[in-house]
């Protein structure tokens, strides 16, 4: 569902542990809520593993990075991860020189991020569904 300003979180797969969510649009001050609402309900659902593909995101400013932090947070606090995937060159710029990337796990892939979790906690990669529906029973 996307946020008024184009800003679209879309689950794609997903296991018990583990969700991989396609982040696209702009991250920033207007879409903040929707990504935190969003984010706060999948770590709530059980995730303890989030994977971001950040292949569609196009822009991320300092609020969208406080986004991004904040979720890391979370998902530490409860034993997991946060893991970025395919992330451009402009919000990899950004993450570069905030020092956020020595905190954030950044991975060319979704499948280099996936697998560097336990075998146990990935989902089936890639997907065999249309990534527009999302996963079955989701």
């Amino acid at each position: 569902m996307p946020h008024a300003d184009g800003l679209q979180v879309n689950m794609v797969a997903d296991c018990d542990a583990c969700a991989v969510v396609r982040v696209s649009g702009a991250l920033d001050h207007i879409g903040e809520q929707y990504f935190r609402t969003t984010m706060g309900g999948h770590v709530d659902a059980g995730y303890w593993y989030v994977v971001l593909d950040c292949s569609a995101l196009v822009y991320c400013n300092s609020r969208g990075l406080n986004c991004l932090l904040g979720l890391h947070w979370l998902l530490s606090r409860r034993g997991g991860r946060l893991l970025l995937a395919a992330v451009g060159r402009r919000v990899l710029w950004m993450l570069d020189n905030t020092g956020s990337r020595e905190v954030l796990a950044v991975f060319p892939t979704v499948t280099r991020a996936l697998a560097s979790l336990p075998v146990a906690h990935r989902p089936a990669w890639p997907p065999t569904y249309p990534v527009s529906t999302g996963p079955p029973g989701k």
